[in-house]
């Protein structure tokens, strides 16, 4: 039998594991046994972490929502409280994880290249202060007004900030690991986390929404105002410093719930990491964040910025006064409809371009690209749902005013926006980087090097042959310069591509910077143009708070995303 060597197995002699696979196999009429290593079921251990993480969101689902609503006999100390413990048991978790894995000799370090890039990290610390800011300015708050509050409001913002801190360095240096050992108990804390992260979202979204709610939708005796995840329960601001420290932190909510966001998503990756070996690509490796000769993007993409933060303060400033409210809701219309076609071209610019590349798609495993896809294609849901309701409600209504027509485009643009643009991130983070090295070029070179070699000796060996050896070395420059002219254009064609498709991620990435910032900072054209509010009464602020939040996520995780694309190209 050659090398191979087998091992001659008598019946009766030897009993397999029960967890073992083995198959028999005959050769001349010999039986033997090809055992194959055991496997290990990662199935179990998610399910266990899984239905953790589930039944705690759950909870904290409940309390959240039911603080939400006065007529509940649930009070925010249980909402903080459970907060709380939960951030307490998930800081104790990570403590023991970073002193583990500091102390612990791994006898191999398994690392996700692709889980938390320095962008995503950078983002998350950036969301991470401004979180400690608004930590220091609920305490502020709650010292202010201590006659008034339960320990529990004082408490809650210390083990927030103290949670940020400890969770920010947990990320940073852990969270491409790919952990090989105590698996079972790494999911469970990592969905643990993932879960806390998810309920101090939900409680922040909560308290957000029905702070921009109108007074009018709120209870006769302002009660609602303020109950969930932060707000004062029964206890008003009557000095000018507690007004300034409940006006600061509600500014920075939005800081606060990308921050969770953020922090849930690269948990996730984690968790989905955990028992995983990974099989290194080097072609990603060569990543840049330097601009090359980038200029008609960034350009375009400030325009929209500076434009859009124009039109949002004064927005801001007029939508609140009946003389002017209508001309600020039609600019803010005007503004967006404006910018979102630009971004609409844009978007079906870069498809196309996309569909003339020929590099090779990407199709390796990688967690991370699944969660920014899925996190892409539900949060857009969001305003997919805000957008089709406004379109019900104003067809209808049979629109008549400039403002309804405006709104109605507003509302398409909306839709198709959104579409264009996860079919180019979706393209894009699924197509492998550019070569700078030119194969095509090399190849070309060689291929009419080979045949230099075949002629020139004839050449000169062959006298009599002189005449035809010219005319074969001139057919053969000919060929050469004509393969050369192509790859040149090749080459070209494949630049040209490349620096569109950074213009359009450059400038898709700015534009949806001013889209996060708008109903971030509470822009609420939902609410002030009357019509939907009208149409659908009472249900109509349950469709804004939900559909919302999934919409400013989504620009910021496009941002991200887009960030990725333009990397990649």
């Amino acid at each position: 039998m050659g090398d191979m060597s087998i091992d001659t197995i008598s019946p009766g002699t030897v009993s397999f594991p029960e967890n073992e696979k083995f198959e028999k196999i005959s050769i001349d009429q010999q039986t033997f046994v090809a055992v194959e290593p055991p496997t290990l079921w990662k199935k179990g251990g998610r399910l266990l972490s899984g239905l953790l993480g589930l039944n705690v969101l759950l909870l904290a689902i409940v309390l959240v929502s039911s603080s939400a609503f006065s007529d509940v006999a649930l009070v925010e100390r249980e909402v903080l409280s459970l907060l709380c413990v939960l951030m307490g048991l998930s800081g104790i978790w990570m403590m023991v994880y970073l002193l583990w894995t500091s102390r612990k000799d791994h006898h191999t370090v398994l690392k996700d290249s692709h889980a938390g890039p320095i962008w995503l990290r950078v983002g998350l610390a950036v969301f991470g202060v401004c979180s400690l800011v608004l930590v220091v300015l609920k305490i502020g708050k709650s010292v202010s007004l201590v006659q008034c509050q339960s320990p529990i409001q004082i408490v809650h913002p210390v083990f927030q900030g103290l949670f940020v801190v400890l969770q920010t360095y947990f990320l940073w240096v852990s969270c491409q690991d790919c952990v090989q050992s105590h698996m079972n108990l790494t999911r469970c804390g990592l969905m643990l986390t993932l879960s806390t992260n998810l309920a101090i979202w939900m409680a922040a979204v909560t308290d957000e929404s029905i702070h921009q709610t109108p007074k009018s939708n709120a209870s006769s005796d302002g009660h609602r105002i303020g109950r969930a995840g932060g707000g004062s329960d029964g206890c008003a601001c009557n000095t000018p410093v507690c007004e300034t420290f409940e006006t600061g932190y509600y500014y920075l909510y939005p800081f606060n719930i990308e921050y969770s966001l953020f922090a849930s998503a690269m948990s996730y990756v984690m968790w989905k990491n955990v028992g995983r070996v990974m099989s290194q690509h080097p072609s990603h490796a060569h990543h840049s964040l330097r601009p090359k000769r980038i200029f008609v993007g960034i350009i375009f993409g400030v325009v929209v910025l500076v434009a859009g933060l124009g039109v949002f303060i004064v927005y801001e400033i007029n939508v609140s006064s009946e003389n002017s409210k209508t001309q600020a809701i039609q600019m803010f219309y005007i503004f967006n409809i404006i910018a979102l076609s630009l971004m609409c071209i844009s978007s079906l610019a870069g498809s196309i371009i996309f569909r003339y590349d020929k590099r090779d798609t990407d199709s390796h495993k990688n967690p991370t690209r699944s969660l920014d896809i899925g996190l892409l294609v539900i949060a857009a849901l969001g305003k997919y749902c805000i957008s089709y309701f406004s379109i019900i409600a104003i067809v209808a209504t049979s629109p008549g005013t400039l403002t309804d027509h405006l709104n109605l485009v507003y509302s398409l643009l909306m839709i198709v926006q959104h579409t264009l643009q996860n079919i180019f991130i979706i393209e894009g983070l699924h197509r492998e980087p550019f070569n700078d090295g030119h194969p095509e070029r090399r190849s070309s070179v060689a291929y009419i090097d080979h045949h230099e070699v075949h002629v020139n000796p004839g050449a000169i060996t062959h006298h009599e042959n002189h005449s035809e050896a010219v005319h074969s070395h001139h057919d053969l420059d000919s060929n050469y310069n004509a393969i050369v002219s192509h790859s040149i254009i090749k080459d070209t064609m494949a630049v040209w591509r490349r620096k569109a498709l950074k213009e359009i991620s450059l400038f898709l990435l700015i534009s949806n910077i001013i889209f996060w910032i708008m109903p971030a900072f509470g822009a609420r054209p939902q609410f002030d143009n009357g019509r939907e509010s009208a149409f659908y009464g009472d249900m109509w602020t349950a469709i804004v708070n939900i559909g919302l939040p999934f919409g400013i996520f989504y620009r910021m995780h496009a941002v991200a995303s887009l960030l990725e694309v333009y990397v990649i190209s």
